[in-house]
C-alpha cells in the first residue's frame, strides 16, 4: 500500500469493516478482459460466500479464472471543500484476494447461503433441493487483505 498512513493493519478492524459491508465487489479477469460485478454476501472463517444463477458470464470467467479480487466499503461520507482539489471521501475499505470455487453439496450450499442470509440480518435454513439445484453458490478463501482508512 503506497500510503502507509491510511492502512489499517488491525485485523479485528478488516474483519469488521468486512461484517458491516452492505455488497462485495467481485473483480473477475478473462485474458486482457476485466469485469467487476457488486454482490450480496456472506463472511466467515476468512471465507466469502455468494451466490448466483449457474450460468452466464461471471460463472464462465470464474471457470476459465477462478483467482479474484474482491471489494469491501463502509461509512462512506462526501467531504466537501470551499476548492474543488480539496473534495474527496471518507471511508473504510478492505481489497482481499482469493480463490473461487463452486460449491457442489447440498448441504454445504444451504450452510453457505445460511451465511450469507445472516449477513443481511435473515435465518435462512429453507432451501428447497430444486432451488439448489438452479442456485449456483461460491465459496471464496480470502488469501491476503489490507485495509484501508480514509477518515
Amino acid at each position: 500500500m503506497r500510503r502507509k498512513d491510511k492502512e489499517i493493519k488491525d485485523k479485528e478492524l478488516i474483519e469488521q469493516i468486512i461484517q458491516n459491508a452492505q455488497i462485495c465487489r467481485l473483480a473477475l479477469a478473462e485474458g486482457d478482459q476485466p469485469y467487476v460485478v457488486p454482490l450480496n454476501f456472506g463472511y466467515r472463517d476468512k471465507t466469502v460466500y455468494f451466490h448466483s444463477a449457474t450460468q452466464g458470464r461471471k460463472i464462465d470467467m470464474l471457470k476459465n479464472n477462478p483467482k479474484v479480487c474482491l471489494e469491501f466499503t463502509t461509512d462512506l461520507e462526501l467531504v466537501r471543500a470551499e476548492k474543488s482539489c480539496d473534495w474527496g471521501q471518507r471511508f473504510n475499505c478492505v481489497i482481499a484476494f482469493g480463490e473461487a470455487r463452486m460449491i457442489e453439496d447440498n448441504d454445504a450450499k444451504r450452510d453457505a447461503l445460511d451465511v450469507i442470509m445472516a449477513h443481511y440480518g435473515g435465518k435462512g435454513g429453507d432451501y428447497s433441493d430444486g432451488k439448489l439445484k438452479i442456485t449456483a453458490v461460491i465459496a471464496v478463501k480470502v488469501s491476503t487483505m489490507t485495509g484501508k482508512g480514509l477518515g
